[in-house]
């Protein structure tokens, strides 16, 4: 239910997708295990980390079985938040569709967001009666600024994909069929850089 393909000659441009599509991409245990150690091990490997989902959904976040039994406050999302945050190449979310809930914190890590025309971001964790993960309120305040992360996680509210443009929420919007492409033309410096040089600025752009 995750697939990784590796492109380019030298493997340097990984996607990974969420594989789920009949389950709107919600997440088990096991799918969010082999998502961290897919990007743990892509931290030597890959230049570009490219994640997406299969469908019209990214994901709509912890499946509801799995939640209930206590995956919605499982540690394995910080593993997974902060395995794309520590990635030193260029990690982009390519949202083919809605992104709710936990999965919003490993969207909230990657260094871009694209999206596809009527994608939504929303995190019910006020209405759930769950905490967001640790790092979660960080990163979306250093996107959208505190006022707007609490409209998201206090006030509930669903946040279109014209309005999460205008707040810095995603970076740019492009058709389903563009989606990769995009992905791929915006991470072309990074692919022919040199590991270390593409690192380095990636620090430098760190708050």
């Amino acid at each position: 239910m995750i697939r990784l393909d590796k492109h380019d000659s030298d493997d340097k441009f990984w996607v990974v997708t969420i594989d789920r599509p009949d389950k709107a991409n919600s997440l088990t245990e096991a799918m969010l295990v082999e998502l961290a150690r897919i990007v743990e091990s892509a931290q030597e490997s890959a230049r570009v980390l490219v994640l997406t989902g299969a469908g019209e959904v990214f994901s709509a976040g912890a499946d509801l079985e799995a939640a209930r039994a206590g995956l919605a406050t499982s540690a394995v999302w910080e593993r997974l938040s902060a395995a794309i945050a520590g990635f030193p190449g260029l990690s982009i979310a390519a949202l083919n569709g809605t992104v709710a809930g936990g999965a919003m914190g490993m969207v909230l890590a990657c260094d871009l967001r694209i999206a596809v025309p009527g994608a939504r971001a929303f995190y019910p964790v006020m209405k759930l009666g769950f905490l967001p993960q640790p790092s979660d309120p960080k990163r979306l305040i250093s996107l959208v600024g505190p006022a707007r992360a609490k409209m998201i996680l206090m006030g509930g509210q669903k946040i279109d994909h014209d309005e999460a443009i205008l707040w810095g929420l995603f970076d740019r919007i492009a058709t389903p069929d563009a989606l990769l492409d995009t992905a791929r033309e915006i991470a072309a410096d990074v692919l022919n850089a040199d590991y270390l040089h593409a690192a380095t600025i990636k620090g430098m752009c760190r708050g």
